[in-house]
């Protein structure tokens, strides 16, 4: 059975920054994607940020690129998102999400089998 559990949500001022982690049980990251999606209130879940070890990349969406990072850890079947100059905008419910998506499914929430609880974000002055 997998399981995602997600840690290091919180609230922050504008431009601030957090760090969201993931650890996985039971999901094998050999040849699958990790990654982070987020729904705000009233939205559609929307994707964030994906890595898939092999081949090993990483994806961003473009209202995150130059702000935020995800890394993994193949030894510990985790992955982080670095959140760096975070904004009004991000504030949302953040999901770790983990399958293997095929190449258009990679950057949707769609793509992705496993779900974690979704850890709290929230920008505010």
């Amino acid at each position: 059975q997998v399981q995602l559990v997600e840690s290091g949500g919180g609230s922050v001022q504008p431009g601030g920054s957090l760090r969201l982690s993931c650890a996985a049980s039971g999901f094998t990251f050999s040849g699958g994607a990790m990654a982070w999606c987020r729904q705000a209130p009233g939205k559609e879940r929307e994707f964030v940020a994906t890595i898939r070890r092999s081949p090993s990349n990483t994806w961003l969406a473009d209202s995150v690129k130059g702000r935020f990072a995800i890394s993994g850890n193949n030894a510990k079947n985790t992955v982080s998102l670095q959140m760096n100059s975070l904004q009004s905008e991000d504030t949302a419910v953040y999901f770790c999400a983990a399958g293997y998506p095929i190449t258009s499914t990679l950057a949707s929430p769609r793509g992705y089998r496993f779900w974690g609880q979704g850890t709290q974000v929230t920008v505010s002055s």
